[in-house]
């Protein structure tokens, strides 16, 4: 049996980022932005004690947030559950990551505190 590496549970751990997003299934749902937050779980490449302390040897957490605020507010689209996957493909082929695991939450239920979704995907 193969034992993971020693960094394998190193994780980038972003809570609740506020997104932007036209998104619902109702094309009146999408007229106007909603709030939306995602949570992300992210494991590098490269493990913490491999960094050296050098910015260009980890994920760079302020350009990937950027990037998933541009994402969200790309387009409309009518599923979280479309953009959840969107978010997850965009970080692990746009920034040094082997897997991520993506929370998505969306505040549309006047009876519940928020609907969300999760998505686990790993590098191939």
């Amino acid at each position: 049996m193969l034992t993971p590496p020693a960094h394998a549970a190193d994780a980038i751990l972003i809570s609740e980022l506020e997104l932007s997003a036209h998104i619902g299934v109702p094309d009146e749902e999408r007229i106007e932005a909603q709030r939306l937050t995602v949570s992300l779980d992210i494991f590098p490449i490269q493990g913490f004690s491999e960094l050296g302390d050098d910015l260009r040897n980890t994920v760079d957490y302020f350009a990937l947030t950027r990037r998933l605020r541009t994402l969200a507010s790309e387009r409309p689209r009518k599923l979280i559950e479309t953009l959840v996957e969107e978010i997850a493909a965009c970080i692990l082929t746009e920034f040094a990551v082997r897997e991520v695991e993506v929370r998505l939450r969306k505040y549309i239920l006047a009876d519940a505190d928020s609907v969300a979704v999760r998505v686990r995907r790993k590098r191939s």
